[in-house]
C-alpha cells in the first residue's frame, strides 16, 4: 500500500480517538457541575423554605436560625479570618503537588498538622471565647455536668434514671441525649487536672482531625493509595471542619474513624482487630446513633475478605458492651430512654416533613461541592467491589437511614460528622486537571459559610 494510503487510513482513526477523550471529559465535568447546581437548589429551597417558617405567625417551629443550619445568620469576621484564608490558598496552590510527591508518614504528620491549624483557625473567626474556649461551657452543654460528677460509678448506674426531663436531677440536653460514655470523656480530663473549656475543646480538635488520617490510611490500606493520597488535600479542607471544631460530634468522629482505620490495617496485623472493635464499642457510648457506622465497618472486612478479623473486632466491641452493662449501664435501656426524651423537647415541634430532605442539604453544605461532585461519578461506577464505592455507598447508607429515622431533626451538619467523613473518598473520583479548583471550592464554601453564620453548639 503506498504511504499515502496508508496515512489516509491512520489519520482519521487517530483524529476520532483524540477527539473522543476531550468529549468525554467534557461530558462528565458538565454532569459533576449539574449534581453541584442541583445540591445548590436544594440547599437554596432548604433556606428559603426554613425562612418562610421561621416568620412571624407562621404557626411552625423548626428552631433553627439559619436554616437548614443550626445557628443564625451573623456575617462576621475575626481573628481567625486572615490565618483561615491564608492556610486555604497554601493547601490549594501546593497540597495536591505535596500529597503526589511526599513520603506517605511525613504527609500524613503535615496533613494532620494543617487539618489542625485550619479547624482552629475556622473556630476562631468566631472568636476565642464565642467560637472556641466558650463553645462546651453553656448549660446544655456536658462540662456543665462535671462538676457535680464526683462519683464516677455511681453516676453510671444511675444515669439511665436521670435521662427524662422535667425532674429535679435530669441530665442537660447534650449529656440525657448520648450514653454515658460521652461525659466520661470530659470527666475523665478534668480528673487529670485540665480543667474548663479551653482544655475541652482542644481535645475535640486534636481528635476530630485524626479523620485526616484514619481515612486515607483506610484507603491505602485497601489498596487505593493513589485515592488515599488525592483525599488527604480535600480531607484537611473539609467545610466539615467548621464542627469539628468545635463540637464533642468532631471527637466522635476522630475516635470511630480510627477505629475503622485500625479495622483495615488489622487485614495486615491481624491482632489491630482487637483495639478497632474497642474503640468502635466506645463509639457506641458516645452516640446511640454511632451504631449504623457498622455498615462502614462491614464494607471494610467484605472489600477484605478477612472475616477473623470481624471476630476479633467483635470481641473488643462486646467487651465495651460488657463493661458498660457490669458497671450498671444497659446501652438498649438507655437508647429507649432517649428516644422518649428526644419527643418531650424541641424535636416534637419541629416538623419532619421540613426536615427530613433540609436535613440532607445540611450534610451537602457540611460536604462541600467537590464531595457531590464526586458522589455523583461514585454512581457511575464501574464496579461496586471497588473500595472508594463501597465506604461512600456505606456511609450514604447510614445518612439516609438517620435520616429516615427521624431521630435527627436538624443539627445534623455536626450530628453527622463521623458518617459525612466517609464520603470524602468520593472526590478520588474527580478527575486530575480540575482537582484544584474543586479543593477550592471546599475552601470557599467553609470560609463563607463560617463568616456568615455562627454556628451553634
Amino acid at each position: 500500500m503506498p504511504p499515502g494510503g496508508g496515512d489516509a487510513v491512520i489519520v482519521p482513526v487517530m483524529s476520532t480517538v483524540r477527539l473522543a477523550e476531550p468529549v468525554t471529559a467534557s461530558k462528565g465535568r458538565r454532569a459533576d457541575l449539574i449534581a453541584v447546581a442541583i445540591a445548590a437548589t436544594v440547599a437554596g429551597s432548604a433556606i428559603a423554605v426554613g425562612l418562610h417558617l421561621n416568620r412571624p405567625g407562621s404557626g411552625v417551629s423548626i428552631y433553627a436560625g439559619a436554616p437548614p443550619l443550626f445557628g443564625r445568620w451573623l456575617p462576621h469576621v475575626g481573628p481567625g479570618s486572615i490565618a483561615a484564608v491564608v492556610i486555604a490558598i497554601l493547601v490549594v496552590t501546593r497540597g495536591a503537588d505535596l500529597a503526589a510527591r511526599l513520603r506517605w508518614r511525613p504527609l500524613l504528620a503535615l496533613g494532620y498538622a494543617t487539618a489542625v491549624a485550619w479547624t482552629f483557625s475556622l473556630a476562631m473567626i468566631d472568636g476565642w471565647a464565642r467560637g472556641f474556649a466558650g463553645r462546651l461551657t453553656s448549660d446544655d452543654e456536658y462540662l456543665h455536668e462535671v462538676p457535680g460528677i464526683t462519683d464516677i460509678p455511681s453516676m453510671v448506674r444511675g444515669f439511665s434514671s436521670r435521662i427524662l426531663d422535667f425532674q429535679p436531677d435530669s441530665w442537660t440536653t447534650h449529656v440525657s441525649g448520648h450514653p454515658p460514655g460521652a461525659t466520661l470523656v470530659f470527666v475523665w480530663l478534668d480528673r487529670l487536672g485540665l480543667h474548663g473549656g479551653a482544655w475541652a475543646s482542644t481535645l475535640v480538635v486534636l481528635t476530630g482531625c485524626l479523620v485526616v488520617v484514619a481515612v486515607p490510611v483506610t484507603l491505602s490500606t485497601l489498596g487505593k493509595e493513589d485515592a488515599a493520597r488525592t483525599v488527604l488535600p480535600f480531607a484537611v479542607l473539609t467545610p466539615g471542619a467548621i464542627w469539628l471544631g468545635v463540637s464533642a460530634d468532631g471527637l466522635f468522629a476522630g475516635v470511630t474513624a480510627t477505629g475503622v482505620m485500625l479495622l483495615a490495617l488489622a487485614t495486615r496485623r491481624r491482632i489491630l482487630a482487637l483495639p478497632a472493635g474497642l474503640l468502635l464499642g466506645f463509639g457506641l457510648f458516645l452516640s446511640y446513633g454511632l451504631v449504623l457506622l457498622g455498615l462502614i465497618a462491614l464494607a471494610v472486612v467484605v472489600l477484605t475478605r478477612q472475616w477473623r478479623i470481624l471476630l476479633l473486632a467483635a470481641l473488643g466491641v462486646a467487651a465495651v458492651v460488657v463493661a458498660f452493662a457490669l458497671s450498671g449501664f444497659w446501652w438498649l435501656d438507655g437508647y429507649h430512654l432517649v428516644v422518649e426524651r428526644y419527643y418531650q423537647g424541641i424535636a416534637a415541634q419541629r416538623p419532619y416533613s421540613y426536615w427530613v430532605w433540609a436535613n440532607l442539604a445540611a450534610v451537602m453544605v457540611a460536604l462541600g461541592p467537590a464531595v457531590i461532585a464526586g458522589m455523583r461519578r461514585t454512581g457511575s461506577a464501574r464496579s461496586f467491589g471497588d473500595p472508594v464505592t463501597m465506604i461512600v455507598l456505606a456511609a450514604t447508607l447510614a445518612i439516609v437511614f438517620a435520616d429516615l429515622s427521624g431521630l435527627s431533626k436538624a443539627e445534623v451538619e455536626r450530628i453527622w460528622l463521623p458518617f459525612e467523613v466517609w464520603l470524602l473518598p468520593a472526590v478520588s473520583l474527580l478527575p486530575s486537571p480540575g482537582r484544584r479548583w474543586w479543593l477550592a471550592a471546599q475552601a470557599v464554601t467553609a470560609l463563607m459559610v463560617n463568616h456568615l453564620v455562627l454556628t451553634g453548639w
